[in-house]
């Protein structure tokens, strides 16, 4: 069977598939009026099942002999309010963060899991939906892993440096903050010009290291879920070259394979990636309760 004259190149079908459902055509790559709907649709809708599933579990919990889904949510609770209790030492503030750490490994890790439905599966919906709507169906994008955006990770991230900063101010006192932020890591001096010097390089040193908590933050799970998202995009090549060509006779056999072998593996990757955030969040809002 000759290959459809139509049909796009490796190079064609990956950049397609890593183009967002846009309010306008992206002209720099920081450009902050874009937005990218498909994943702000996507984690929002995500966000919302997951709340669901968690207020299931917790309508439906017996005091008796647990049942499977309620054993479950009642494992992953215990251990987010282990950790938190290991992380954030006051007992009023783990109030808040506790039941904020186990919304973000449930959101993050449904967001990944996304990236194991099959790549062509809700593009090609869409692409229906938007070809019956009366545009062309080839400009109908659409990716379907919000953590695989680097504006929705790092969002995440930067909503956690938010909160460091309140509990910072909350804990020790806008006066105290500012002391420590011209104090620390390197002390200060009784000299007046020596005090000032060792100030800014405090306070220079405290604004690199909340800018690079964040932005690793925010990469690390970015980095992860992007290469992940590739490697299904690659596999799916795989079945698209045996589909226009009788002489790729094995590719079928090696795609299903393939695939099957890296969803399996991904499913760690995905859980590994929520739960490194979720620590990371607990670590770096209870630094904000420690004093330097």
């Amino acid at each position: 069977m000759a290959a459809d004259a139509h049909a796009p190149t490796a190079s064609e079908y990956i950049v397609h598939h890593l183009q967002h459902l846009q309010n306008i055509k992206q002209k720099s790559i920081i450009d902050f009026s874009v937005v990218n709907f498909d994943s702000v649709i996507v984690s929002v809708t995500i966000g919302v099942l997951g709340l669901f599933f968690l207020w299931l579990g917790a309508r439906t919990a017996t005091s008796g002999v647990p049942g499977r889904f309620q054993a479950a949510v009642e494992l992953l609770v215990e251990m987010v309010d282990n950790q938190a209790k290991a992380n954030i030492h006051n007992a009023e503030s783990r109030k808040f963060i506790a039941p904020l750490a186990l919304t973000v490994f449930v959101w993050i890790f449904l967001m990944n899991a996304m990236d194991l439905l099959p790549v062509d599966l809700l593009p090609a919906i869409w692409a229906q939906i938007y070809g019956a709507a009366g545009h062309d169906p080839h400009h109908a994008y659409l990716r379907v892993v919000p953590t695989a955006d680097l504006s929705t990770t790092l969002g995440l991230s930067s909503a956690v440096l938010v909160l460091c900063l309140i509990y910072s101010v909350k804990i020790k006192g806008l006066g105290g903050w500012a002391h420590e932020l011209v104090t620390a890591p390197f002390g200060t001096s009784k000299n007046p010009v020596f005090a000032l010097i060792l100030g800014v390089v405090n306070l220079l040193m405290q604004i690199i290291e909340y800018v690079a908590k964040t932005v690793s933050h925010g990469m690390r799970l970015f980095g992860n879920m992007y290469a992940g998202e590739l490697v299904f995009m690659l596999i799916a090549l795989m079945g698209g070259a045996a589909a226009m060509s009788l002489s790729g006779v094995l590719l079928p056999v090696g795609h299903i394979i393939a695939g099957s072998i890296w969803a399996i593996f991904h499913i760690l990757i995905i859980t590994l990636q929520a739960f490194i955030f979720m620590m990371l969040t607990l670590i770096y809002l209870g630094q904000a309760h420690e004093a330097h």
